[in-house]
């Protein structure tokens, strides 16, 4: 029998919103990450597999201005700790690293992960040649970083998102204090924590099955902050550098510096403009920053959504043939699912002078319109498609997978329908493990449909599945 209790959720065309309005930073991400389901396990792992065993990484619960969050803080074997950023600045280790970002502009209190040059301009980062005793500490150049990044263990997404990530901070922190890029130095603290942050960061999407993020508008904050050299006006040289091309958004209630320039290059490098126009949120989580600021919650809110296509305009593309063999509708019924096809659909009719014929009918929207008439083109014989717009209206449709012991995953495809669920079972998913188990197709679906019921029945009111997919 399947057992009901092993649940696979199906991500299908799930994406990431990221909604900064007051502030981001790597840590502040982290926790936003573990609070929509990244586990905690592998990110308290992470040190090790970056070469770092005796970090620590720290997961709690938190409440920002009556908002549950999650609070992540990276902890050296000494206990040092980076908790508002990613570099001290301007005091001695034990003091300036409670300090947000070691400035005293703690107010905004995000544990802002910014990895800056030690000892240059606004001397977050101690970069090289910083006054007080931090520059005596031990240092990494940004390039040691990247080298890091590409001996370790982690998915060529992973390692491409997160060296881009560090060049964009080096060639930053370098154009602002006159250095190459790859030259720029970090203090060992703040340079352990900036790796941590921004591996995690990157590799928690992937662990949560999503690659698609947006973004709402960042907040960058407002005032001043204390620097090496002097006083320094929000945004820090940084951080304006990393942002450009970024849509900013009031700065509300949050003083300081809301948006590290760690935050920044992560934004840059992974969120890819505003959310779809349609869409519907499935899980929302929240990463704490380090301060709560009593005014405001100092949190950065992410969500995890989905198109919703229940209701939308689309195009309808329909052509007749009846000179291509029959057996050759289904690769051509796959190549337009491929080329953004929502729904194929395929009957008989009666041409002319009596020739039986078909007729092939694709719906998709207007943004991949073009290429499903390109691919009636190249994928059948057809010499003209005929166009027409219309309203589609359906109901909400999600899939998860149930684990079959011995076999593989089998998709389960839901409707919610106004009279409750109508769950089925993927048939060639069903129609493959069938064949690997030995089992009749038939009674394997049955199993599957009752575990999935029974899966439902039990996560009623809380674990529910929470990706779904528009079907095709």
């Amino acid at each position: 029998m399947v057992d009901p209790t092993i649940f696979v959720a199906v991500t299908g065309r799930s994406f990431a919103l990221l909604d900064p309005a007051a502030g981001i930073s790597g840590d502040m991400l982290l926790g936003a990450l573990v609070a929509c389901g990244a586990p905690v396990e592998w990110l308290t792992g992470l040190p090790a597999r970056l070469g770092y065993p005796d970090v620590r990484v720290e997961v709690g619960r938190v409440s920002r201005c009556g908002v549950d969050a999650v609070k992540v803080t990276v902890r050296l074997p000494d206990g040092r700790v980076e908790e508002p950023s990613d570099v001290s600045i301007g005091r001695p280790h034990g003091h300036g690293h409670h300090d947000h970002q070691g400035h005293d502009h703690h107010d905004h209190g995000h544990a802002h992960h910014h990895p800056h040059p030690h000892g240059h301009a606004h001397g977050h980062g101690h970069a090289h040649g910083e006054r007080g005793g931090d520059h005596h500490g031990p240092h990494r150049r940004v390039g040691d970083l990247i080298e890091i990044i590409r001996r370790a263990e982690l998915s060529p997404w992973v390692r491409e998102r997160a060296e881009r990530v560090f060049r964009l901070i080096g060639e930053a922190e370098g154009r602002v204090h006159g250095v190459p890029a790859e030259a720029v130095h970090l203090h060992e603290v703040g340079a352990v924590d900036a790796l941590v942050d921004v591996v995690g960061a990157v590799e928690g999407f992937e662990r949560l099955g999503i690659r698609r993020i947006h973004a709402r508008p960042v907040a960058l904050g407002r005032g001043w902050v204390r620097a090496a050299h002097g006083a320094l006006p929000v945004p820090t040289p940084a951080t304006a550098l990393l942002v450009e091309g970024l849509e900013i958004a009031p700065d509300g209630p949050v003083m300081g510096e809301a948006t590290t320039p760690t935050g920044a290059a992560l934004l840059r490098v992974l969120a890819d403009g505003a959310a779809p126009g349609r869409w519907r949120p499935v899980r929302t989580g929240y990463g704490a920053g380090t301060r709560d600021p009593g005014t405001y919650p100092n949190v950065l809110r992410l969500t995890i959504a989905e198109p919703a296509p229940e209701a939308a305009d689309v195009v309808v593309i329909a052509t007749d043939l009846d000179d291509l063999s029959p057996e050759y509708l289904d690769p051509l019924r796959e190549a337009l699912a491929a080329a953004g096809a929502l729904d194929v659909q395929v009957w008989a009719t009666q041409m002319k002078k009596g020739r039986a014929g078909f007729r092939i009918e694709a719906i998709t929207d207007e943004a991949r319109a073009a290429a499903v008439r390109e691919t009636f083109f190249r994928h059948s014989t057809t010499a003209g498609v005929r166009t027409w717009r219309a309203e589609r209206v359906t109901l909400p449709r999600w899939d998860f997978a149930v684990e079959v012991p011995g076999g593989p995953a089998i998709r389960v495809k839901v409707v919610d329908a106004p009279d409750g669920p109508r769950v089925k079972p993927e048939y060639d998913d069903v129609a493959a493990a069938a064949r690997r188990l030995g089992r009749p197709a038939h009674a394997l679906a049955q199993e599957i449909r009752e575990a999935a019921l029974a899966r439902m029945r039990a996560g009623a009111g809380g674990s529910h599945p929470q990706h779904r997919k528009e079907s095709e």
